[in-house]
Formats: C-alpha cells, sequence, structure tokens
C-alpha cells in the first residue's frame, strides 16, 4: 500500500503545477486546463484519504467535484468562443470592458 503522503506530495505537485499555469500564461484554454488541474488535484486527495481511512466519503465528494468541473469547463469554453468570436484572439487580457 503506498503511504497517503506519497498523494499528498504528488496532489501538491498538481496543483501548484496548475497554480503556475493561472498565474504565468494569458490564453484562456490554458487558464481552463490549469483550473481543471487544480480540481483533479484536489480529487487526489479526496479519494487517497477516502481509501485510507477505509470510508466512500471522499470518493463521493470527488464525482460531484466532477460533476462542477464539467459543467465549469461547458461554460468556460462557451465564454473563450464569444470572446475568440469577438476579438479574433483567446488572450484574457483583450476583453477589459464590456460592452452593452
Amino acid at each position: 500500500m503506498v503511504p497517503l503522503r506519497y498523494y499528498l506530495v504528488f496532489s501538491a505537485a498538481m496543483f501548484c503545477i496548475g497554480v503556475f499555469g493561472v498565474l504565468a500564461r494569458r490564453n484562456a484554454l490554458v487558464y481552463l486546463m490549469s483550473v481543471e488541474l487544480m480540481l483533479n488535484a484536489a480529487n487526489v486527495v479526496f479519494v487517497a484519504a477516502s481509501a485510507q481511512y477505509g470510508t466512500l466519503s471522499g470518493q463521493v465528494f470527488s464525482l460531484f467535484t466532477m460533476a462542477l468541473a464539467a459543467a465549469e469547463v461547458a461554460v468556460g469554453v462557451g465564454i473563450v468562443l464569444v470572446v475568440y468570436r469577438n476579438f479574433k484572439d483567446v488572450d484574457i487580457t483583450k476583453p477589459t470592458s464590456m460592452r452593452w
């Protein structure tokens, strides 16, 4: 059995890579992928802790988090498509003001 701390270190590394992607990149698609990476890092912790303590609550919470992530991606890709259609670029610094 793999110790819980290995999963925690792996999850922390995934989360840090996701934070770096959010802070350092300006492409909206990379931004969405980085947010998904951070959510998956949290899912790894939920499932590892659930396996460690012998309960299913972490796995159930992980499934709810995956459903939330799917909804977030659907809305995010829709927003990215509208931004690309209006500005011809997916750079998140381009749309600085909303139009009526």
